[in-house]
């Protein structure tokens, strides 16, 4: 698959640029994403939603009046970072409140959370409603695990439509959750997608067969089955979901439903009306009433071949929602007046340009401005300034080396997850990379250099990596500071960066993530240094250990993130978060080496 492009990685940024030009008299670009042309209402809950690119219309074709007020736009496949979560939700915000909802996926969120944090901490009462529609994804006992496909957009149209009814806060996100709590969801897919800028797709699935269970984001399907005719699937989709009642609903017969067929990219919507045919039949022979059903595509994985039902089992207050008028650039339903506004489209980017250099001035945006560059010039002593610049080559070596094997690092991951931590390290570790080079320009020490590389890091990469890299490094920061570190002082960095990865994500040794590589390494490089080993052997050792337990990673099943739902197809395979921090650490390992033996000449 050939994608007209002109830098993969700007792909998503351009997209975003070319989806607001063309939809100028509806939406704006703000810091961190896209956000409707008007102000929010005074009074009115700001809903904002988001993920990552790739999957339009999801999430920013569903701004507008009914559904919701700005979408956080992540790059391709990765969760938009937590400063874009909270740019976008600040650019909308009024003292109501925000309800953040979003698909329920282990980078978005604890992206999406710590934004909540930040915005309840700078006083805008701020709630969260995840979806976890599809059925596929985790057991039924254990819903809260289950993630986020088709069955976004009733859950966002619901919030929409309780926001502009005037509901508080509260009120808007319970019936939210009540939207959620009441939908289900089942996909299936025929041929995997591929990433911009990849030669490969993330997945590909046998000539005649279909993968059930498939995720947006190109997880491959839990179970692998021939292909059906028409009337099977739509059979296959019905009983599924059927065996699948939401509490409170005890027999299907007699109940009401709003029903979505959602095509993943290629397969035409002739097809799919083809398939609706077959499950609007199924629907009716058990006494189940169809509600304004809609069939088309509304969340997409580029060019995956694959479709979904979605169900939502409705009560008189989720029908009145999913009935309402809405006007989005993709999604539109009744009539809402003035939806598109009277400005012209000119206005509309002029606004958004407004919005964002407003984002740069309150310090939303990432670049440096000139006064920060002014501050960090007397920031650091002499020794200090050397130390800062030892960081910055060790970020450049992470930046080289992860370059180098991003591919390797993307196969591995698509082998149980998405592909995509290949790509997401070379986002993250490029913008560190700069970020830590403006740094050591002016003086900075060591601390600044990382501190700045972290908060990049966890910018540009977004996703569960970005975050997590993110704030390892600033954790670091505050440990090391701008003075000489010394052996002690850097072990004590990377133990405080190792409790910040697992205070943030979650994670403990066996749960086959960048945990089981970084928890070894900081040990060992603690209990080496106390021995009185200077910090290049200490360093060495670490990695070798570190290295030791990322290949062992290989025997482990995932208990966490998106390769969870695909646990056995990841044995034998080793994690490639661990594989990647183990890269990282080697590269710098090679920084230390060359100082040391600079310093000695």
């Amino acid at each position: 698959m050939s994608y007209l492009m002109n830098d993969a990685a700007e792909f998503a940024a351009e997209a975003a640029e070319g989806f607001v030009a063309a939809n100028a008299e509806l939406v704006r670009l703000v810091p961190g994403g896209a956000a409707r042309r008007g102000a929010t209402p005074a009074g009115e809950v700001a809903v904002v939603i988001g993920g990552g690119s790739g999957h339009y219309p999801a999430f920013a074709g569903f701004i507008g009046p009914g559904i919701a007020h700005a979408a956080a736009m992540g790059n391709i496949f990765a969760s938009p970072s937590s400063q874009q979560v909270f740019s976008a939700a600040r650019s909308v915000a009024t003292p109501a409140g925000v309800l953040l909802s979003y698909g329920n996926y282990a980078g978005d969120a604890l992206n999406f959370d710590l934004a909540q944090e930040r915005l309840r901490e700078a006083g805008i009462p701020t709630r969260t409603v995840r979806v976890t529609d599809d059925i596929f994804s985790a057991p039924k006992n254990e819903q809260h695990k289950r993630r986020g496909i088709a069955g976004d957009l009733p859950v966002f149209k619901v919030a929409g439509w309780a926001a502009g009814e005037g509901l508080d806060l509260d009120a808007v996100a319970t019936v939210a959750q009540r939207a959620n709590d009441r939908t289900r969801s089942i996909g299936v897919a025929f041929s995997g997608c591929t990433l911009p800028g990849a030669s490969e797709p993330v997945f590909t699935v046998p000539a005649g067969q279909m993968a059930v269970g498939m995720g947006i984001h190109g997880e491959p399907g839990i179970d692998m089955r021939p292909i059906p005719s028409a009337d099977e699937l739509g059979k296959l989709f019905v009983d599924s979901l059927l065996d699948e009642l939401p509490e409170g609903v005890n027999e299907a017969r007699g109940q009401k439903v709003a029903a979505i067929v959602n095509g993943l990219g290629a397969v035409k919507t002739e097809e799919l009306f083809v398939v609706w045919r077959a499950v609007a039949r199924e629907l009716a022979a058990h006494g189940i009433e169809i509600v304004e059903p809609e069939v088309g595509e509304f969340a997409t994985s580029f060019e995956m071949a694959g479709l979904s039902l979605t169900l939502m089992w409705l009560d008189d207050e989720l029908e009145e929602a999913w009935r309402a008028p809405v006007h989005t650039p993709a999604f539109r339903k009744g009539h809402i007046a003035g939806a598109a506004g009277a400005a012209s489209a000119a206005a509309g980017a002029a606004a958004g340009a407004a919005a964002g250099a407003a984002g740069a001035a309150d310090g939303s945006a990432s670049e440096f401005a000139d006064t920060e560059l002014v501050r960090l010039e007397a920031a650091a002593t002499a020794e200090g300034t050397r130390a800062g610049a030892v960081a910055t080559a060790a970020i450049a070596a992470v930046e080289a080396v992860i370059d180098r094997e991003a591919d390797e690092l993307g196969r591995l991951d698509a082998i149980a997850g998405d592909g995509d931590h290949g790509i997401g390290m070379q986002r993250g570790s490029r913008a560190a990379a700069g970020a830590a080079a403006a740094a050591a320009a002016v003086g900075a020490g060591a601390g600044t250099v990382l501190e700045y590389a972290g908060d990049e890091w966890a910018d540009k990469a977004g996703g569960t990596s970005g975050a997590l890299w993110g704030a390892g490094l600033r954790a670091a920061a505050r440990v090391i500071g701008d003075g000489a570190p010394s052996g002690e002082s850097v072990a004590l960095a990377v133990a405080a960066a190792r409790d910040e990865v697992q205070r943030f994500g979650k994670a403990e040794i066996g749960d086959k993530t960048l945990v089981d590589a970084l928890v070894p390494f900081a040990e060992r490089l603690s209990a080496e240094v106390a021995a009185g080993a200077g910090l290049t052997v200490a360093w060495g050792r670490a990695v070798d250990a570190a290295d030791a337990a990322a290949v062992a990673t290989a025997e482990l099943l995932p208990r966490m993130g998106r390769a969870r739902p695909h646990m056995e197809k990841s044995l034998g395979t080793p994690d490639p978060g661990a594989i990647s921090f183990v890269h990282a650490m080697r590269a710098i390992a090679e920084v230390l080496d060359n100082s040391r033996t600079q310093e000695e000449a």
